[in-house]
């Protein structure tokens, strides 16, 4: 992890809140689905699928995976500590915030006041795995070990602090720069880093969000936990069976500004029920959705629409549906809150059906799907079939296509992880109205 620590005074510049606004840009994405907010959400709205079968990362076991497949930024002239695959998501994403960027500059916000905070899971894992393949092809052809490795090997490809150090050089920021990896809950909570960091006084400006690359790691190490479905993923369905795994990044560039979508709410549990399992009845995410509603000061019943984890695995899907059952079905008249009453639920869906499972690239990835879901007024259609969803489950308020469209106003992302680490994000679009309340 890398960091500096911002000593630069600056005065709040013209338009800047010193409050808790806390502002969303518009996300840089690359993804599966594509690296152009029209396509993305061409795909996005109409529950297509950007998955491949292929198994580069399976051999003779050929598996559906969200693999980017948009021209990546090159990489030939960068410090070889940085070439990587991962770094090149993220510079692809960096590219699409050059607007954001420069206003920044005009804003006469100093490198010192602008802070970057990643999430990885794998950072350039990938690269070390085709240097050991390199490694042991020339000691089989008689080289000597000492000399075998490749020339571009560098062991800090796979430090979990590049991908921040990455985006602070291509950027020029020089404000706190970290990395964080809590698995799938990364990016979520470099969004939440990033918020504190504005409301601390820290920063000026954050650029947020996060990365995942797929490599043979991560592919059979899943595989070794049963957790990979070998067909594409049913997220609630009945013969649901595990995820597909894809990669991604996406930036924000997170400001003190009132208007646009806000990050409003925040809410972060640890159950540590077990090192992979969710906990059963949902506690952990039931705790961190009540977490969210109270840091943006909403009741359930105010939430039009939520991102569901939703990643197809029997146990995920089981224990999200309750908790959300249990928290926004639940009678506010009951003395128990037990009666559930499904016409007053949220919209839900589970956008990982689209793009596979991006692992620490996902709570930024979804966050940025809220995004674009409050910006044009609609909702991500779920991707399972109604006749395929299983009846054991909590009945929820699925999104499907031949819903009628009623634009959300607030929503809410979540993403739980190993270890019974959970986060969930509430996102609202306001206006700049200046007595429209922040977060």
């Amino acid at each position: 992890m890398t960091e500096s620590v911002a000593t630069v005074a600056t005065t709040t510049p013209k338009g800047r809140d010193t409050g808790n606004a806390c502002r969303l840009s518009r996300p840089g994405i690359v993804c599966p689905l594509g690296a152009d907010h029209g396509l993305i959400s061409s795909a996005l709205f109409s529950a297509s699928r950007g998955l491949r079968v292929s198994d580069d990362f399976s051999p003779g076991t050929p598996l559906s995976l969200g693999r980017v497949t948009a021209r990546l930024v090159d990489d030939s002239d960068w410090p070889a500590p940085l070439r990587s695959r991962n770094n090149r998501l993220l510079a692809t994403a960096l590219e699409q915030l050059a607007p954001e960027l420069e206003a920044l500059k005009r804003q006469g916000i100093a490198p010192e006041r602008i802070g970057v905070v990643l999430g990885t899971s794998t950072s350039g894992i990938g690269e070390t795995e085709a240097a050991m393949d390199a490694q042991r092809a020339a000691v089989a052809q008689g080289t000597p070990s000492a000399d075998s490795w490749p020339q571009s090997f560098e062991y800090r490809h796979q430090e979990l602090g590049a991908p921040a150090e990455c985006v602070a050089w291509l950027s020029g920021a020089r404000g706190p720069i970290y990395t964080l990896s809590t698995a799938c809950t990364s990016s979520a909570k470099a969004l939440a880093s990033a918020r504190r960091l504005l409301a601390s006084g820290q920063c000026d400006a954050v650029i947020a969000g996060g990365a995942d690359s797929l490599c043979h790691m991560t592919v059979k190490g899943f595989m070794s936990l049963e957790a990979v479905s070998r067909k594409q993923s049913q997220p609630l369905g009945a013969e649901r069976d595990g995820i597909n795994l894809g990669e991604a990044a996406v930036l924000f560039v997170v400001t003190p500004e009132r208007g646009g979508v806000q990050l409003t709410g925040v809410g972060e549990s640890s159950d540590a029920h077990h090192i992979s399992a969710p906990c059963p009845d949902g506690s952990g995410a039931e705790a961190a959705m009540r977490g969210a509603l109270a840091s943006a000061g909403r009741a359930p019943g105010e939430i039009d629409y939520i991102n569901l984890h939703g990643t197809a695995t029997p146990l995920n899907d089981a224990m999200e549906s309750l908790a959300i059952s249990r928290l926004f079905g639940a009678d506010a008249d009951s003395d128990t809150g037990s009666d559930i009453d499904h016409a007053r639920l949220p919209a839900v869906s589970s956008t990982k059906a689209l793009t596979g499972h991006t692992l620490g690239a996902c709570g930024a990835l979804e966050a940025a799907f809220c995004w674009l879901a409050l910006e044009h007024g609609r909702l991500p259609p779920h991707a399972t079939p109604r006749e395929a969803l299983d009846p054991t489950l909590p009945a929820l308020n699925i999104v499907y296509r031949d819903r009628p469209e009623t634009p959300p106003l607030r929503v809410m992302s979540n993403a739980f992880a190993f270890g019974g680490n959970n986060i969930s994000l509430v996102l609202e679009r306001h206006t700049t109205d200046p007595e429209s309340s922040a977060c």
